[in-house]
């Protein structure tokens, strides 16, 4: 088995929701009879369990993907520190490898028919003193879904990260209009003006849940305009 569609999901920043957004994208392709497995390559920040430890994020994608993965594939590099990933490895002498990544991707790959694979904080967050985030999507070369927090400032840091995306030769397949704060005003307004400015389709805009699942999030959006996302292509296309 061979994953058909892979997916790398990024942020315009920390705590906006790619989480949540990839464990509803892993949601609707089970939903739709796929074998999907979920990677959150680097987490930072676990606590120990009946002497596991575990990170929420990373929990969260195994919960809602149907294909089991050992940890050691789905998370490579889970930090203990709730920190920066360069400084979380830095303090248990860790040495984030992008090839170590690759490889593990790779054999989830051939596990999976479909791979969401969850970036770690923005799109350029450091992971050492010589590579970030980008460095990790562009290695990967996986179509890019932003996950956009809809507050004050957003649609500058939705635009900076599209370009940044598109800087590493990467393809921006679509962004999803995540509600964080409740308070903002002209939201509407906000997501017009990037569905103006982005290359890129909206998936769809979650507003804020009380208590927000993948099942309940994958129903505001839409990913069927993705690239390779199952039922899309045509028979001879798909021979």
């Amino acid at each position: 088995m061979t994953a058909a569609c892979a997916y790398f999901i990024t942020g315009t920043d920390t705590e906006i929701g790619k989480t949540l957004i990839s464990s509803a994208l892993l949601h609707a392709l089970v939903q739709v009879g796929v074998q999907a497995a979920g990677m959150k390559p680097i987490a930072a920040g676990a606590e120990l369990r009946s002497g596991v430890w575990h990170n929420e994020d990373a929990d969260q994608l195994t919960a809602a993907a149907n294909v089991a993965l050992p940890r050691e594939l789905a998370t490579p590099y889970l930090m203990q520190e709730a920190a920066a990933p360069h400084i979380a490895a830095a303090l248990e002498g860790i040495t984030i490898d992008l090839a170590h990544i690759c490889a593990c991707y790779a054999r989830i790959a051939d596990m999976a028919e479909a791979v969401v694979v969850e970036g770690v904080g923005g799109f350029r967050v450091p992971l050492s003193g010589q590579c970030d985030t980008a460095d990790l999507a562009q290695q990967l070369g996986l179509p890019v879904i932003m996950v956009v927090g809809l507050r004050l400032g957003c649609l500058n840091h939705a635009l900076l990260t599209a370009e940044a995306i598109a800087a590493r030769g990467l393809t921006l397949a679509g962004w999803v209009a995540n509600s964080v704060d409740v308070g903002m005003p002209h939201g509407a307004a906000n997501i017009d003006a990037l569905a103006q400015r982005l290359n890129a389709p909206l998936l769809g805009y979650v507003p804020r849940l009380a208590e927000p699942s993948a099942a309940l999030v994958a129903a505001h959006l839409d990913f069927s305009s993705l690239p390779g996302w199952p039922g899309t292509l045509s028979d001879s296309e798909s021979l």
